[in-house]
Parts: C-alpha cells; sequence; structure tokens
C-alpha cells in the first residue's frame, strides 16, 4: 500500500519533470497499487488472521528498515523526533495496516480503493490544519466534495446513508490515521530524510507488532496457501519497503509537486489489479465513485501546492535530494 501521501508536505514547482523523477515515483506507485489486492488475498480465504497479515508484514519490513539504517549508518532521531515518530508509526504502520486489513476480510479490494482514494486529500487537510495555513475556500470545497463522495459511496453497498458496513468505517478510519501519519511524516522528513523517517516508523512500531503477530499466531496459527504466503512476503518486503525506496527516489528527484500527482493514479491501477487478479467486476458506482474521489483529490492537492511560497518548494526538493544522496 500506499501506503503511501507524504508528498504532498514535499513540494516543488511543477516544471519539466525529469523522466527519471517521474519513472522512479512510478515504480514506487505501482509497487503501492497491488496492496489492496494482495491483503485481500491474503485475508480472505481465512488461513492467515487479519492481525496477523497486519503486524507480520510490518515486522518482515522493520527488519530490513533496520539493516537499512545500520548499513548507511544514518544518526539517531533526537528528542522530540521519536514523539513525532510514534505519531508516523501510530497512523502509517499500526493504524492504516491493521485497520485495512481486518476492513479486507469482507470488502472488496476495488471498493476498498475508491475509499482510500481519499488519502491524499485527507493528508493534505491534516498538514493544513498541522502547519496552521490558510488555503482558499476551494481547497475545502474540493477536500469536502471528496469526503462526501468517499461517503456516499461506501454508504451505496450498505443500501443508501446510514448503511455504512463496519468495513467502511474501518477504512475510513484508516484514512484518518493515515493521513495524520503521513502529514507529521511529511514534516519530519525535512529532518530526518524521506526514507529514513518511514524506516525509523517501523523500528520504533516494530517490538509492539511483533508482539501483535505472536499474540495473533498463538490464537490462530497461521496456515496460509503458497499463494497467501508469497502475497504476505510481497507485502511485507516490497508494499512496506522497496516501494517507499523508488516513491522517495522519485520525490527526491522531482520536481516533487508533479511526481507527487502521479499518486492520485494508484486507485485506478489498484482497480484494474481487482479485476484482473481477482474477478471483481467493475461496477458503474466503482468507477463514478472512484472518478470523483480522485478528482476531488486532485484539486485539493494542486490547490494546496500552488499556495506553496515557491523559495520553501526550491529549499525542501533541494534538501531532500542531498539526503537520498546520502542514503
Amino acid at each position: 500500500m500506499k501506503d503511501n501521501s507524504s508528498a504532498t508536505l514535499l513540494v516543488a514547482p511543477p516544471l519539466s519533470a525529469a523522466p527519471t523523477g517521474l519513472s522512479w515515483g512510478l515504480l514506487g506507485v505501482v509497487a503501492f497499487s497491488f496492496t489492496v489486492p494482495f491483503t485481500r488475498v491474503a485475508v480472505a480465504g481465512g488461513g492467515m488472521a487479519p492481525l496477523f497479515v497486519g503486524s507480520g508484514r510490518a515486522v518482515v519490513a522493520a527488519l530490513l528498515a533496520a539493516a537499512a539504517l545500520v548499513a548507511t549508518r544514518q544518526r539517531l532521531p533526537r528528542g522530540v523526533q521519536w514523539a513525532r515518530l510514534a505519531v508516523v508509526a501510530g497512523g502509517v504502520v499500526v493504524g492504516f495496516l491493521v485497520l485495512t486489513s481486518y476492513a479486507l476480510t469482507t470488502a472488496s479490494a476495488g471498493h476498498s480503493a475508491v475509499v482510500i482514494a481519499l488519502l491524499p486529500a485527507a493528508t493534505a487537510v491534516i498538514a493544513v490544519l498541522r502547519g496552521h495555513e490558510r488555503p482558499p475556500v476551494r481547497f475545502w470545497a474540493m477536500a469536502a466534495v471528496g469526503a462526501a463522495a468517499a461517503v456516499g459511496f461506501a454508504s451505496l453497498r450498505g443500501g443508501g446513508p446510514g448503511g455504512l458496513h463496519w468495513s467502511d468505517l474501518l477504512l475510513i478510519g484508516a484514512v484518518l490515521a493515515a493521513g495524520i501519519g503521513y502529514a507529521e511524516g511529511g514534516l519530519l522528513a525535512r529532518e530526518l530524510g524521506a526514507w529514513q523517517t518511514i524506516s525509523w516508523a517501523l523500528v520504533l512500531s516494530a517490538p509492539l507488532m511483533a508482539g501483535l503477530a505472536a499474540v495473533s499466531a498463538a490464537q490462530h496459527p497461521p496456515a496460509g496457501t503458497p499463494a497467501e504466503w508469497a502475497v504476505f512476503a510481497y507485502l511485507g518486503v516490497v508494499s512496506m519497503f522497496l516501494g517507499f525506496f523508488a516513491w522517495y527516489r522519485g520525490l527526491a528527484i522531482g520536481p516533487m509537486a508533479q511526481v507527487s500527482q502521479i499518486q492520485l493514479v494508484q486507485p485506478v491501477m489498484t482497480i484494474g489489479w481487482a479485476a484482473l487478479l481477482l474477478g471483481e467486476r467493475i461496477t458503474w458506482s466503482t468507477a463514478l465513485g472512484g472518478l470523483t474521489v480522485i478528482a476531488s483529490a486532485s484539486l485539493a492537492v494542486r490547490t494546496r501546492l500552488n499556495r506553496t511560497a515557491p523559495g520553501v518548494q526550491q529549499n525542501t526538493r533541494a534538501r531532500c535530494a542531498n539526503e537520498d544522496a546520502r542514503g
């Protein structure tokens, strides 16, 4: 998954992106686009508990992250940075992974992708509140339209307003959790580095996630099929780790404002994979809901990016490029 939306905080002038920046960003998005369908495969059969899938893949990623941090001799976070990393870990690692794993036991991958498409706009809203920004009314209008579209789409599955399934509530909770984590992570990445921030968050959450995985394994010993174990490995190694390297590499090369927009095609890819790999039918409500949410998120994010001072944009881009060269 995607995982992944902190790019809305790391911006640069939307001018003539280098092909390599767009290519690396697209590679990261492609890696993330398989997260929802593969999570659905892992939990739908009942061989592996949702808690084990959500926590276990974070443990796998944390081991790889720890190795990368040690190999590149990254400095330890200091003081309040640990508390901020706890916010990132709580939202991106614990909240999003566990909530989506449970939601996907009953929700289809395509349906979930539409609700999760709200994440870029949610991250932008939380970033605005966190940074005490004053965006134009159009930003709030587009964010509200996106939220209403996502909730309305989810309600259709339950027969209308008030008919939200528990899985829809879990998905909305996952979006809010990840939005908080990504917004804080975007700010913290300016101090620690982009991939370093998610890596430290994974390491910080490792004891909790390992404990949850152990409890889940004891209560419900994992007995997945070879295919389920294969997608579990993908979720831990690629979705939670390698995908971030490609994504942040693209952001570092930039321009970040343009590269970050690539993530808006992730829900479209996810819906496509759900149809091709899982045989899910793309209904008119899925197509219309997805297009509405994606368009609203895109306009909200673009409105906010256009309000960012060019000097700040350029400094942020240069700083992240230097961090990428070091790490």
